[in-house]
């Protein structure tokens, strides 16, 4: 593929948001006619005279959206964005695999949960290839006697471990570090 075809191609691209208003930049994206992701989680929060199920981001502050780069800054004429994630001055790429990721996990959101302020050592990257999470590529990580997935969406720096059982994962290779 050349260098044009590159630069004509569609990329998931991180939009920042207003807080809490995800879930409007996205409908307005779509209203739009833009590819545009949210991955939602479902949770039940208790009060103390009720519990509500609330729908919510995985990702707070960020909507993923599916554009040729020479397009995506028209995006920020919808109301509630703030702006494109960058890497080194540039907009960042978020990688198909980590947005596919994101999918699979949220086919089963309880049996994850959001990792902040875990450093990590050597690891092993693994692929499930049985159960819900089939196809959902990370690194191996024992915590607490436990074996968990560690998925990292590079781009805004995310971290989420899910439970998987020993024989539904399968090694793809040995990394000398994993800078989680």
């Amino acid at each position: 593929m050349d260098s044009n075809n590159l630069n004509n191609s569609n990329n998931w691209y991180a939009i920042y948001t207003k807080p809490r208003t995800e879930k409007k930049v996205y409908e307005r994206m779509l209203l739009k006619g833009y590819n545009a992701y949210l991955p939602l989680v479902t949770s039940i929060r208790e009060w103390s005279d009720r519990k509500k199920k609330v729908v919510t981001p995985l990702i707070s502050g960020y909507v993923f959206v599916n554009i040729n780069k020479d397009n995506l800054f028209e995006t920020m004429n919808i109301q509630g964005t703030l702006g494109v994630l960058r890497y080194l001055g540039k907009p960042a790429i978020v990688r198909e695999e980590e947005i596919e990721n994101l999918k699979i996990l949220l086919n089963d959101t309880e049996n994850f949960c959001e990792l902040k302020n875990v450093s990590f050592e050597k690891g092993e990257q693994i692929e499930v290839v049985n159960g819900l999470f089939k196809g959902l590529k990370g690194y191996s990580v024992n915590i607490q006697g436990k074996h968990r997935i560690i998925v990292e969406v590079e781009a805004i720096g995310s971290r989420l471990a899910v439970n998987v059982p020993l024989d539904f994962v399968r090694k793809l290779a040995v990394l000398d570090s994993v800078n989680i």
